[in-house]
């Protein structure tokens, strides 16, 4: 794989990348755990800052999605505008400097909170998706699924008026946009083609649960780790701390790449504030010239 040309690693950077070669260096079935921090390099935004406040309006809940047609009209409305910026990403090279070091058994298996799917882009496989893909959506009365591309042409065929994208509209988390339409009233969301039922993201709304199944195989992978690295999650969230608190119960190092805090931060026995699209592609060349 080619990176992306990045500057070198300096002084400092380079001791923190020393820091993870001497944690990682005694492990070979280390999990990872990645959080919103690692795509923002692929310019798709994160939830919270370094102070791991969140930003913005509050995000969509999926009790309410179900619910209420306003509510599905808004987040359809927002994620037309949305979703191509999204579509558009490509993994960075911290997605890729993962892969890499996972095909070399330098790293083990991989749960992400993402739902971008740009770590299987960049290589990875097998990878765990606690909050689901969003370039994949469901219907919840025949459970049919779709693309989310398909979804997206039904939607610009519906909505001629709504521009798809746009310079002026600012990107927001999970291909969601700073948008808000005039006329949610006219505006149609399509039905499943099937049954004509309705459309959902095939991804985890705050408000609602991890699948049973992903988290009995999320549970599984962390029990056979033998220790855990966090990059790019402030794990403000539960279904991604859990792992950080289950680590420690099981005295299994831990060590994380953020910028800023993270609700974990007294159980790491490293916390590196970095940025993992420069420090991971540095560990990997590291572990290349070691061999």
């Amino acid at each position: 794989m080619q990176y992306m040309h990045m500057r070198p690693t300096g002084p400092d950077e380079q001791g923190q990348v020393d820091q993870l070669t001497r944690f990682l260096a005694p492990l070979r079935r280390v999990l990872v755990l990645t959080g919103a921090g690692i795509s923002t390099a692929s310019g798709i935004p994160d939830y919270r800052g370094p102070d791991g406040i969140r930003r913005g309006k509050a995000p969509i809940q999926g009790p309410e999605f179900r619910k209420f047609e306003a509510v599905r009209k808004r987040y359809w409305a927002r994620s037309m505008v949305g979703y191509p910026a999204l579509a558009r990403a490509a993994p960075n090279p911290a997605h890729q400097a993962i892969a890499e070091l996972q095909a070399d058994a330098r790293l083990g298996g991989l749960i992400t909170q993402n739902v971008d799917g740009l770590h299987q882009r960049a290589g990875s496989h097998d990878v765990i998706e606690l909050h689901g893909n969003i370039h994949g959506v469901v219907c919840l009365d025949c459970h049919a699924g779709f693309s989310r591309r398909f979804v997206q042409d039904l939607l610009e065929e519906l909505n001629p008026g709504i521009p798809a994208s746009g310079a002026d509209i600012g990107a927001a988390p999970d291909g969601d946009a700073h948008f808000e339409p005039d006329a949610l009233a006219r505006f149609h969301v399509p039905d499943c083609v099937h049954c004509g039922g309705t459309l959902k993201p095939n991804v985890v709304f705050f408000g609602d649960g991890v699948a049973p199944a992903c988290t009995t195989q999320a549970l599984a992978a962390m029990e056979a780790a033998d220790a855990l690295l966090v990059v790019g999650s402030s794990l403000m969230v539960f279904s991604g701390f859990r792992f950080c608190r289950m680590a420690a119960a099981m005295n299994k190092p831990i060590a994380a790449i953020n910028l800023g805090i993270t609700r974990a931060d007294d159980l790491f026995s490293l916390k590196i504030d970095g940025s993992a699209e420069r420090l991971l592609p540095a560990l990997r060349a590291g572990q290349r010239r070691a061999w």
